[in-house]
């Protein structure tokens, strides 16, 4: 719907999509979203994975947390006390 509008979306805009639906409980949206981002050729930043880790955490999906957490570190982003929170989250519900 953006799009239609004429407006483009950004890092920020995904990243408030994902969190959106994590705490919506829709960790399979937040990923296909993720994936649509970077079919954009969007680099994400640290935000976006903390909202990733925890729209996973938040369905209960504490692997694919665990695996997005590895991969921020791939990509040479530093994780900060917002990630650890949610990846501990994560595993405490899984």
């Amino acid at each position: 719907e953006l799009q239609q509008r004429g407006l483009q979306p950004n890092v920020i805009t995904y990243s408030a999509l994902i969190s959106t639906c994590g705490n919506g409980g829709q960790w399979e949206k937040a990923l296909e979203l993720f994936d649509e981002f970077e079919r954009r050729g969007l680099e994400p930043n640290i935000i976006t994975y903390n909202a990733l880790i925890s729209a996973c955490g938040n369905g209960g999906q504490w692997e694919k947390a665990l695996e997005l957490f590895d991969e921020l570190q791939r990509r040479g982003l530093e994780p900060e006390i917002i990630t650890y929170n949610a990846l501990i989250s994560a595993c405490e519900k899984g």
